[in-house]
């Protein structure tokens, strides 16, 4: 009986809440701060071009033949590296049956590591701020963006490259001198990768960090700043910032969060996904030339070879494949406030690489140039509401490139749009429903449930809202 109450009065002693209401507090406050320890936006802009200007950077196409330790497999015609590490090209086998049958094939990455994102904060002057690095990555449109502290694959920090460490992975491989802010697995695109996800990290730091030339301290607030401009915070940032734990005064929803989950779930019973890797040497409707892979109608994406030369990466060149896109994407959400509270209209996306059949997504999601030449009905739904929206409408607006590290040029126009009852009832159609702003930031942190577009407006929605 002694024990008994010996080991009880030890378990409670090492009880927790469940939830730090404070740590909440403190992001809001870090997300309403526009002006932080180490200056202002302008300030900031001014570090910008000094490290934009001090890094070396070129990207050049070249032939497959010319790729150092990359080749294609001579019995099933696989991109691959020499190391067998990293990623390959393979090809995809999917069809997709919820009552018409949809069937495609496809070149996809298949990268099985799971690798880390990570974004460092510490708190200076009572507020959070958080590290972000200038960093080049071969596929942006403008080479260096702002990325995550640590943004490294398991073969980058392996040193499968036999380059330098990756800064400050210590704070994420062990967090023994901080605290979890966030962590969690989070998909990458289900449309060019095969089952991929990283590990979402957001880690309190307790020590000093020493700062590196090209990371910046800066809060939230900051960064929402920064979330307007195109092409400047890249979508490695986007999906960590999406995790940040976030404050919702909302009193209710158009559904319960059970109706929700369940309705996901139906949509994913729905859906009979079926999604095969097969040699890429073999993979009909696609047309290998010395320069690309083509799709043979010259749309959707294309896979490409270049070669880089960077000063300030761990290894100072290399050659790689990368997927090229052949047009600008859009990813919206259609937004109301239902009763008061805001909403967002989210869409079942189902995508061939996803490791659970569908994901929540914005409400449109495509390249709109794949659809110039088909009539309305056959368009994506709400595609025209969107591109045709009244400036008025319209609160949040940036283009944004999508992962550099794999893609080459991918951008897409962000937007959310206002809509009212005569566009968008409060029933919606098949495959869509209505989400509310708290909904969303309590689903995304678990994994698979906001595919990667939606959490980079996810994202830049948090910091819109917390600033009023």
């Amino acid at each position: 009986m002694v024990s008994n109450l010996a080991d009880s009065a030890a378990a409670s002693s090492r009880l927790q809440p469940r939830e730090d209401a404070a740590l909440v507090s403190r992001l809001t406050l870090s997300a309403k701060a526009l002006e932080g320890r180490f200056g202002g936006v302008e300030d900031f802009h001014k570090w910008w071009a000094e490290r934009v200007s001090a890094q070396r950077h070129r990207v050049e196409h070249i032939p497959f033949s010319a790729m150092d330790k990359w080749s294609f497999d001579a019995t099933t015609g696989n991109l691959r590296h020499d190391s067998g590490r990293f990623f390959t090209v393979e090809g995809l086998r999917a069809s997709v049956d919820d009552g018409a049958q949809v069937q495609w094939y496809q070149p996809i990455i298949n990268q099985p590591e799971v690798g880390i994102l990570g974004i460092l904060v510490k708190e200076f002057d009572g507020v959070l701020h958080f590290l972000m690095q200038a960093k080049m990555e071969p596929g942006n449109p403008n080479l260096v963006q702002l990325s995550p502290t640590v943004q490294a694959t398991r073969s980058n920090y392996m040193k499968v490259h036999q380059g330098s460490p990756v800064r400050y992975l210590e704070h994420f491989s062990t967090t023994r001198n901080g605290s979890v802010v966030a962590d969690v697995l989070q998909s990458e695109h289900g449309s060019w990768f095969y089952r991929k996800c990283n590990r979402n990290m957001i880690v309190e730091a307790f020590d000093e960090v020493p700062v590196h030339e090209d990371f910046r301290w800066l809060t939230l607030g900051q960064i929402g700043e920064l979330l307007l401009e195109d092409n400047l915070v890249n979508m490695d940032s986007r999906t960590v910032l999406a995790c940040v734990p976030s404050q919702s005064e909302e009193t209710g929803a158009m559904g319960s969060d059970v109706d929700l989950l369940s309705w996901i779930t139906a949509e994913r019973a729905r859906n009979q996904v079926h999604a095969q890797l097969m040699p890429l040497g073999s993979l009909p409707g696609w047309v290998h030339r010395p320069y690309s892979i083509d799709h043979e109608k010259g749309q959707y994406f294309s896979v490409v070879a270049v070669s880089v030369h960077a000063d300030s990466r761990e290894v100072a060149s290399w050659t790689q494949p990368l997927i090229q896109p052949c047009g600008r994407g859009v990813a919206a959400f259609l937004t109301r406030r239902l009763g008061g509270v805001p909403h967002v209209l989210t869409q079942s996306r189902v995508e061939g690489g996803f490791l659970d059949t569908m994901e929540l997504g914005p409400t449109v999601q495509c390249v709109p140039s794949n659809y110039l030449d088909l009539p309305e009905p056959a368009r994506p739904r709400y595609l025209d509401l969107v591109l045709d929206a009244d400036p008025a409408r319209i609160r949040y607006e940036a283009v944004h490139s999508e992962e550099g590290g794999r893609f080459i040029n991918a951008e897409s126009r962000y937007l959310v749009v206002e809509t009212d009852d005569n566009q968008t009832p409060l029933d919606p159609p098949p495959g869509f429903r209505w989400v509310s702003h708290g909904q969303l930031i309590s689903l995304v942190r678990h994994s698979h449930y906001v595919n990667v577009q939606a959490r980079t407006l996810l994202a830049c929605l948090n910091t819109m809202w917390a600033q009023g």
